[in-house]
């Protein structure tokens, strides 16, 4: 499926985009973290952040007092992009070294979550991606957080993947060369928890214990 938004056709290796929404969906609900971009009086920003998808839809959040927040939610168009790194591509020469990667490149406008039952289930959403299964173990959200915390959702209907997988691509006349070519991985792990003062003598909860 060809994008009606000409923006989201790569300029260089096009071959490589995708624009089903499992290809982009799948990514986003790996990765942790987006790039929010936008401009205020031609003045260019680029903020990351925290993300949650729900169904066609990604979410985050931000205090109400953010100058980030209020300057989105008035729906400036923004740019959203997601880059998760596998490998390495390691060539035989600098030139045709490359990245394993898969990212997402998302057009929308901010809407404004106003609706409190929906923000809550958008913190439950971010509090289960971030730390799985913890919500129900956490002590739960005040009236008064809810109402310090701005909630914004951006549509995934102008989306689409791009990824790189595979060995190095070489130029033939250096496939012969006596020089090491292939991958470097990159992998991206949670490590085991560290209790802070308070919590040394708390046994650690199943849902921490992965």
């Amino acid at each position: 499926m060809i994008p009606t938004n000409p923006e989201l056709v790569p300029s260089r290796s096009a071959k490589r985009a995708s624009y089903d929404k499992e290809s982009v969906n799948s990514i986003l609900d790996e990765a942790l973290f987006c790039t929010i971009s936008y401009a205020v009086d031609n003045r260019p920003f680029s903020i990351p952040t925290s993300f949650v998808r729900f169904e066609d839809k990604i979410y985050i959040h931000g205090s109400v007092g953010s100058h980030f927040i209020r300057e989105i939610e008035k729906g400036l168009p923004v740019c959203i992009t997601v880059m998760l790194v596998d490998s390495l591509v390691v060539a035989k020469s600098a030139f045709s070294h490359s990245v394993n990667y898969r990212s997402v490149v998302i057009f929308a406008n901010a809407e404004k979550v106003e609706d409190k039952a929906r923000k809550l289930e958008s913190f439950e959403w971010f509090t289960n991606k971030m730390v799985p299964e913890s919500w129900d173990y956490l002590r739960p959200v005040t009236d008064r957080e809810v109402n310090k915390t701005s909630v914004l959702a951006f549509s995934l209907e102008q989306a689409s993947a791009k990824t790189r997988s595979g060995m190095p691509n070489d130029e033939p006349e250096d496939k012969a060369l006596p020089i090491w070519s292939g991958l470097l991985p990159l992998e991206s792990k949670r490590g085991t928890p560290v209790a802070d003062d308070s919590s040394v003598n708390i046994p650690l909860p199943c849902h921490l214990n992965t």
